[in-house]
């Protein structure tokens, strides 16, 4: 069973071998893969999620993310065991039947709010541990890819899940390639609004894009390498994935991307962290 992992602890970590031993001898034979996002980016472990989830996926695949802030109680331990009640697990369906199990923090199930057929939380042992992680959420994630419903508790209102952020910063990859939250199907500047048809008719169209403090001369375009080296674009990226609407209609969605050739887009930009603002205004 091919098991991905998305979580704020990465590979070579003590904490993520630990919860790895603990998956193993609960789930023998299981096969996993560590997707690593910055500490508490919960919008990256979301967009994780859904580009993993919702591109032909494995038989019987799972995902387990854990990006845990534990934002939920700003209180004191009083009893002093060290240990923080956190937020809580939840697990969600999707109609291509990928199972998703982790802790519903922020963003991490946004980007699947609309598409899950199922969502429910996971009822659990809340030990007086600090390391849920490993003490905890193994045992609860094994009983639910073994295919056992017992652990799934009450249904989660989706209005209880936040929307996607719009025009944020959602991905930083390895070449420091932006992936965004702005859609394939537009892209929003200050009071107006660029289709992308517009985009496409227009070839090499000039913007100005802010992030933080920076801001940058950026070409739109249908490719990442439409651009010569040394220009920034903001086109199509490799992100995106395929959902169903109902009546037989399927939804095609790709994320535009800031893309630096010859270069990182996340350095130009003064490393912008997980969901940054991104301002766009036509340069005219």
């Amino acid at each position: 069973m091919l098991l991905h992992i998305i979580a704020d602890y990465g590979q070579g970590d003590l904490a993520f071998a630990e919860v790895i031993q603990r998956l193993q001898k609960s789930l023998p034979g299981v096969q996993p893969v560590l997707t690593n996002v910055p500490p508490f980016a919960t919008l990256a472990a979301g967009f994780c999620i859904a580009q993993l989830a919702l591109n032909e996926p494995a038989e019987g695949m799972i995902i387990y993310h854990n990006v845990a802030p534990r934002g939920d109680d700003t209180q004191p331990d009083d009893a002093g065991t060290g240990a923080g009640t956190g937020e809580r697990l939840a697990f969600a369906r999707l109609p291509n039947g990928v199972r998703v199990v982790g802790v519903h923090s922020g963003h991490s199930l946004s980007f699947i709010r609309d598409t899950a057929e199922e969502l429910r939380w996971v009822n659990m042992d809340e030990s007086k541990s600090q390391f849920r992680s490993r003490d905890v959420f193994p045992k609860a994630v094994a009983a639910i890819a073994s295919g056992n419903r017992e652990p799934l508790g009450d249904e989660i209102a989706r209005s209880e899940i936040p929307p996607i952020p719009q025009n944020s910063v959602a991905y930083v990859d390895g070449y420091g390639n932006l992936k965004t939250t702005i859609p394939l199907e537009q892209s929003v500047t200050a009071g107006t609004t660029i289709s992308q048809s517009h985009f496409n008719d227009v070839p090499g169209h000039t913007i100005s894009v802010r992030i933080g403090q920076v801001k940058k001369t950026v070409v739109t375009g249908d490719a990442s390498f439409d651009v010569k080296p040394g220009q920034m674009i903001l086109a199509p990226g490799s992100s995106g994935w395929t959902v169903p609407k109902g009546n037989g209609i399927q939804y095609h969605i790709r994320w535009m991307e800031l893309f630096f050739r010859s270069g990182n887009a996340w350095e130009e930009f003064g490393r912008p962290p997980i969901g940054a603002s991104i301002e766009i205004t036509e340069d005219l």
